[in-house]
């Protein structure tokens, strides 16, 4: 029989897993809410809100109470990366089916995985540090991104590997879960990165300097 901590383990688990369907769930609404063009950045920086703080500072207020509120707070420069992405992943897409030269549909599936890199890691960014400029934001999403090549690579392969198994034999399973599951992957790798950063600005040096360390809810 389990133990009261089995058990214990078991209800957090599926606790979590019905939390990311919650918030995937929000997030279609926050997308079709915004007619896609206006909804799609600040859907996407509420979520990377939400998970942000519950995986890196084991914050869980109301789902969608919370949802809402993230999805007002930064909406505007959210607009204007979701209007970026979305150009730019247009601009790839269509060279990438309509040039039928080698070299230049290989600069572009390098181009794509760049955006990917970007898109991934940008509202993550955004949400957990005081980093305003868009610029800068995407400036930094790649810095962590590429910086941390081996995990955005396995938080590729897994996540994508998921989304595929669900495809082939459970798809309503990602209207449900179908943006939870990369959220979560990278919740992850930035949660462990911006944890090393904590640890980094907080080890007394020989030689201190002082410095500003944009990540919220790290103390110095």
């Amino acid at each position: 029989m389990l133990s009261y901590e089995g058990l214990m383990r078991i209800n957090t688990v599926l606790t979590g897993v019905y939390r990311m369907a919650y918030l995937s769930l929000l997030w279609l609404l926050g997308v079709f809410a915004g007619l896609v063009v206006f909804g799609i950045g600040p859907s996407s920086y509420a979520l990377a809100a939400y998970v942000d703080g519950w995986f890196r500072r084991g914050d869980v207020p109301p789902v969608a109470r919370t949802f809402a509120a993230n999805f007002r707070a930064d909406f505007w420069r959210s607009c204007t990366v979701g209007w970026i992405l979305l150009a730019a992943g247009a601009i790839i897409v269509t060279n990438l089916f309509s040039v039928e030269i080698w070299a230049i549909q290989f600069a572009n599936v390098v181009a794509l995985f760049v955006l990917v890199v970007a898109a991934a890691y940008v509202f993550p960014i955004a949400a957990a540090t005081d980093i305003t400029a868009v610029h800068r934001r995407l400036g930094a999403a790649l810095l962590v991104g590429f910086g941390s090549l081996h995990w955005t690579i396995i938080a590729l392969a897994a996540s994508g590997g998921v989304l595929w198994l669900m495809w082939q034999f459970a798809a309503p399973l990602l209207i449900v879960f179908g943006i939870g599951i990369p959220s979560a992957a990278f919740g992850l790798v930035t949660r462990s990165v911006f944890r090393q950063l904590a640890d980094e600005t907080t080890t007394p040096s020989h030689h201190p300097v002082p410095h500003r360390n944009t990540a919220r809810g790290i103390t110095e």
